[in-house]
């Protein structure tokens, strides 16, 4: 087992696997070695190298790029024949990370200030949008080791993943700007599958599968699985944005600030009494800057007196267990490998911050 096991991984009935952390330092290290190649190959342009670069180096989990390059090789691929894919989609998320933070109104980012508060707005627009512009070039570069028609079908991959994640942005920056107060689950699911999976497990792990089946497996395979591993780390996530401490590396109760529907939020305004659940549509109508600490303080405890904080636990651990279910149809077939138990394993790897 890998270190402590966190309580709601206990109730869960998960343990992390060792091979967890190993691969995604292993696989990280990769990752960052072509970043830097990619960043390095770039012109110091004045007043945008250092922002390009920012985000890059700031470190990261490597999710996302573990997840290709353990797809690829679970499939029967080499590392390096995923790598510079695995480049693209760290440095994709990076720049939605810059347009995220602007857009959310962020402070912090990997526990320094986000590139907005540091450079302005239209600086960081701008390298945020030069670096979306980077990440296609590792995706070009794969025509000389991948072949024209496999790299065509990542890059198509890719142009998917990018409309789902701004049609799931649109949802939730709509309901916030337009107050909206009748917010479903079913709505905030919609709105994970697209925001948060599709981008940070579906599209990776389809990437790694065209890479590892050489376009012969049929990349839709694991969308079930990326969906709710997905939910589950986005559930995990808004979570921890109410319980976390320093090292979280994000600003505490931000997504209070910023008035997102979450499931906690949902939960809360379904259960609360109607006095309750008209001071909360007060608060969602607020503009952020005029969201006070104590109407913060409020709502979070609300949330905590209603269940609404073990209630979002209960949905991860059932989402997580859908995640093992599906993990089983998608990968079941594959012979063991190290890579294959990094998948499975990520199950119980997303509740280790809890």
């Amino acid at each position: 087992m890998h270190g402590r096991i966190p309580a709601a991984a206990r109730r869960a009935g998960f343990a992390t696997p060792d091979v967890v952390p190993e691969l995604l330092r292993e696989y990280g290290a990769a990752t960052r070695r072509a970043v830097e190649h990619y960043l390095a190959a770039e012109r110091p342009a004045p007043y945008l190298h250092d922002l390009l670069t920012d985000y890059p180096r700031r470190g990261g989990k490597m999710m996302r790029p573990a997840i290709c390059i353990a797809n690829a090789r679970a499939f029967g691929a080499r590392l390096e024949d995923a790598v510079r894919s695995a480049a693209a989609i760290e440095l994709l998320h990076n720049a939605l990370l810059i347009h995220d933070d602007i857009e959310d109104g962020s402070d912090l980012r990997r526990g320094r200030p986000a590139l907005h508060k540091l450079h302005g707005i239209p600086r960081a627009i701008n390298a945020g949008d030069a670096l979306l512009l980077l990440a296609l070039r590792p995706l070009l570069d794969n025509r000389g080791a991948l072949g024209q028609p496999l790299s065509l079908r990542i890059l198509e991959q890719t142009q998917a993943m990018a409309r789902e994640t701004a049609e799931g942005q649109a949802l939730e920056l709509g309901w916030r700007d337009g107050g909206a107060t009748d917010v479903t689950e079913a709505d905030y699911l919609t709105m994970v599958l697209k925001k948060t999976a599709w981008m940070a497990t579906i599209w990776p792990a389809q990437i790694g599968v065209l890479i590892g089946g050489r376009g012969e497996t049929d990349p839709g395979r694991v969308v079930r699985f990326g969906f709710f591993l997905g939910a589950t780390f986005q559930i995990l996530d808004d979570l921890l944005n109410l319980t976390a401490d320093r090292a979280y590396g994000k600003e505490l109760n931000g997504d209070l600030y910023e008035a997102k529907r979450t499931l906690m939020l949902i939960h809360a305004r379904r259960t609360c009494g109607d006095g309750e659940r008209d001071q909360i549509d007060a608060f969602l109508a607020l503009r952020r800057e005029e969201r006070t600490p104590g109407q913060i303080g409020w709502l979070a405890g609300l949330m905590a007196r209603l269940g609404s904080i073990d209630y979002a636990r209960t949905v991860a651990e059932a989402l997580a267990g859908a995640a093992e279910h599906e993990f089983a149809l998608a990968y079941g077939h594959l012979p063991p490998s190290p890579d294959k138990d990094f998948i499975a394993g990520l199950i119980p790897w997303v509740f280790e911050r809890i």
